[in-house]
């Protein structure tokens, strides 16, 4: 038995290690840089070296025995950490945000999610998808486009996301509010809030925030926070060949935001 456990093991830290380590360098590559990026670049890296390594570390574990036990608790964290991400992914997928009748709205903020070619990333033009059906249906709400410059991109995510909606759904400028500068959801949220304050519109009134289904979460802890005590969180489904890698990046983005008291 324990002959076929070691090559699966190896295996499978291979495997997780190097999809982690891809993920995280790709995403440093685009020029995001923030704890969801580099606490999976850590342990994938750790884990690959296990798993390139493992006869020596065995070697070294048959001659050091007081090591074991911090190896044993190492797996035994391995699976907790497993077991905590397969119930992260369970949440998500079970979370229904679409059931209900959306209130009369004071506004609807779209969250920013990247920008190809001065166009809306697959994610992003979900999301304004979802927000533009919501808009069409209450013209009275100001709808709020947040998101900066991306890198490598000319113009704003809000002029992207403008531009979007104007074509494809031709919706008025009047209706909206670009929010151009920020570059995190934190950022997305205050200073649309401080937006809509030129527009006599706080955050004690019904505001929709559309973002993706993974997304809700933690965007919705994020707006507790921030003063947002009547939000209607909308969740936008994500493109199927990018949904289990954007539920990766969230799992570790939630647990960096409850390090640095994002809510």
């Amino acid at each position: 038995m324990s002959s076929l456990l070691t090559p699966c093991c190896r295996i499978f830290l291979f495997v997780i290690g190097s999809l982690l380590c891809i993920d995280s360098l790709y995403l440093l590559a685009l020029g995001k840089i923030h704890i969801g990026i580099l606490l999976p670049l850590l342990l994938g890296s750790l884990w690959l070296l296990v798993a390139l390594k493992w006869k020596a570390l065995q070697y070294f574990l048959a001659q050091h025995p007081k090591y074991k036990h911090g190896y044993r608790l190492g797996w035994c964290l391995l699976l907790l950490w497993l077991c905590s991400f397969a119930l992260f992914g369970y949440m998500l997928q079970t979370q229904s945000q679409n059931d209900y009748q959306t209130p009369k709205l004071k506004a609807i903020i779209v969250l920013g999610s990247g920008t190809i070619n001065g166009q809306p990333s697959p994610t992003l033009a979900l999301r304004l998808d979802r927000a533009a059906q919501i808009a069409m249906e209450q013209p009275q709400a100001r709808l709020v486009l947040s998101g900066g410059i991306d890198f490598a991109e000319q113009q704003s995510e809000a002029r992207v996301m403008a531009n979007y909606l104007q074509h494809k759904y031709h919706l008025s400028p009047k209706q909206m509010i670009l929010e151009d500068q920020s570059t995190s959801t934190a950022l997305n949220l205050s200073n649309s809030a401080k937006l809509l304050q030129q527009h006599h519109v706080t955050t004690a009134m019904p505001i929709a925030i559309v973002t993706s289904d993974f997304h809700t979460i933690r965007a919705h802890a994020i707006a507790q926070k921030q003063g947002y005590s009547n939000a209607v969180m909308l969740g936008a489904e994500t493109p199927l060949q990018t949904r289990y890698n954007a539920w990766l990046r969230e799992y570790f983005a939630f647990i960096s935001g409850k390090i640095l008291q994002e809510y």
